[in-house]
């Protein structure tokens, strides 16, 4: 089944029984991003900023004072019901002094996210293998400004006495050609590591 993701920032707001919620969904790469996404958009006067991300095979949900499982989890159903992945959604409601009960919030904020997401801009994900390379300092810059033309996206980066380490995400069809040149950028003296090769170079 195909996956997908968001171009651009995409809101959408609705008022249920004079609770005003407003969600905002956009594409995270890596939970640092979703966490941050939230930090940079939650409003302090809002009564409530819930939220869910998912980013692969990890999710993380919050209902930040709603009852457990009727804020977070609803969200994160929307987003996987929407078939998407590296979004993150973020709803902010204002409560407007009618309870809306268990059932009401679970519609509210898995409606809300998922009309959300219906709207925005997306864009299918393609079909990637993880990469591990490691090079030195002196062959990162090259390394990093080739990475692009293979269509790669940097994961997590790390930093070592050696120099440093990427995981990256690569159409699988461009997974050959990029070992080749990463093989050649740094004149065999870089490490690399696929998903499907433990035994690693």
């Amino acid at each position: 089944m195909a996956q997908y993701t968001l171009t651009e920032l995409a809101t959408y707001q609705e008022d249920v029984r004079k609770s005003r919620f407003a969600a905002l969904a956009s594409k995270a790469d890596n939970p640092d991003e979703a966490l941050r996404f939230f930090a940079e958009h939650s409003v302090p006067t809002a009564t409530h900023n819930c939220w869910a991300y998912r980013i692969g095979n990890e999710y993380r949900f919050n209902d930040d004072g709603e009852p457990g499982g009727t804020a977070g989890r609803p969200i994160l159903q929307a987003i996987e019901g929407q078939q998407c992945d590296r979004v993150a959604v973020l709803v902010v409601r204002w409560f407007g002094g009618i309870k809306l009960g268990p059932g009401g919030l679970i519609r509210a904020y898995g409606g809300v996210a998922a009309q959300c997401l219906r709207l925005g801009s997306r864009i299918e994900l393609v079909d990637e293998e993880q990469l591990l390379l490691q090079c030195t300092f002196a062959d990162m810059a090259l390394v990093q400004s080739r990475l692009g033309t293979f269509g790669a996206r940097i994961q997590a980066e790390e930093f070592d006495a050696a120099g440093v380490r990427w995981q990256v995400g690569v159409p699988r069809q461009l997974a050959d050609a990029l070992v080749a040149a990463f093989t050649d950028l740094t004149r065999g003296q870089g490490r690399y590591r696929r998903e499907a090769d433990e035994q690693g170079h």
